[in-house]
C-alpha cells in the first residue's frame, strides 16, 4: 500500500524515540509517593495520553496540580541524568530525508519534556505540538488538527505515525491517514491504514507532488 500526502505528523515516545525505561522509573516513584497502586493504573488509559489527564483520573481534584508538577519534575530530572532515552530504528534515516517544512512532532508530553527527550537524541523538530498547546489530548483529534494547521496542510493530506491506539484514534478522528508502529503494542492491537514494526520498516519518498509512504521493500 502507498499513502500519498503533503504533511507528516509524528508522535514522539514510542515512535521517534523510546523513553520507556525513564517513564516506568519515574511513574513508579511517583505512584509510591502518592499511594497509587498497580490496580489504579490498570483502570485508566496510560500510554499516549497527557500526564495531566492521567493524574486527574487517579487522584482527587485538589491533589492534581501539585501531582502533575511532581511527575513533570521527575521526568525532566531523569532525562537530564541520561534517562534511558534513545532513538528508535529508522528515525534518523526517515527524518534526514525530509524537507523541514513537511513534518511535525505531535506529542502528549509537555513542550519542555518533549524538547528535552528530542534533544537527547539529536532531533530538532521544525514544528512541535505538545500538551501545553491543546485543551483535549489524544484520542481527541485536536493535537493532530493543530499539527496540520501549523504545517499549513489539509488534514486529509496528512499522515500520522503512532505507536499507541489512542494516538491512532486521534489521527483517524482528524480525517488523516494513519501508520501504526508496533513498538509498544502488538500489530493486531493497532488499527491503521498501514502497520509496520517501526520506522525502519517504512519507505518515505519525496516526489514532485508531495510525499509517498509505503512499507519498505
Amino acid at each position: 500500500m502507498k499513502i500519498h500526502g503533503t504533511g507528516l505528523l509524528f508522535d514522539n515516545d514510542g515512535t521517534l524515540v523510546s523513553s520507556l525505561d525513564s517513564v516506568v522509573r519515574c511513574w513508579t516513584r511517583w505512584a509510591e509517593e502518592y499511594g497509587v497502586t498497580a490496580e489504579d493504573y490498570a483502570r485508566v488509559g496510560l500510554h499516549g495520553r497527557p500526564a495531566a489527564e492521567i493524574v486527574a483520573d487517579l487522584l482527587p481534584p485538589e491533589q492534581v496540580p501539585e501531582a502533575v508538577e511532581r511527575i513533570a519534575a521527575l521526568e525532566l530530572e531523569d532525562v537530564s541524568r541520561g534517562g534511558g532515552v534513545e532513538s528508535l530504528p529508522g528515525t534518523a534515516r526517515v527524518l534526514r530525508g525530509l524537507p523541514r517544512d513537511v513534518w511535525a512532532v505531535v506529542t502528549s508530553a509537555t513542550r519542555e519534556l518533549a524538547s528535552a527527550r528530542l534533544h537527547r537524541v539529536g532531533i530538532e523538530a521544525p514544528v512541535l505540538v505538545a500538551a501545553d498547546d491543546i485543551t483535549h489530548g489524544k484520542p481527541d483529534p485536536e493535537p493532530y488538527l493543530l499539527g496540520a494547521e501549523r504545517l499549513g496542510c489539509e488534514p486529509s493530506e496528512c499522515v500520522v505515525f503512532e505507536d499507541a491506539p489512542a494516538g491512532l484514534e486521534a489521527g483517524r478522528a482528524a480525517g488523516m491517514w494513519t501508520v501504526g508502529l508496533a513498538t509498544t503494542h502488538r500489530a493486531d492491537e493497532l488499527k491503521a491504514d498501514l502497520v509496520v514494526p517501526d520506522l525502519a520498516g517504512l519507505s518515505v519518498q519525496v516526489t514532485d507532488v508531495g510525499l509517498e509512504v509505503s512499507a519498505a521493500a
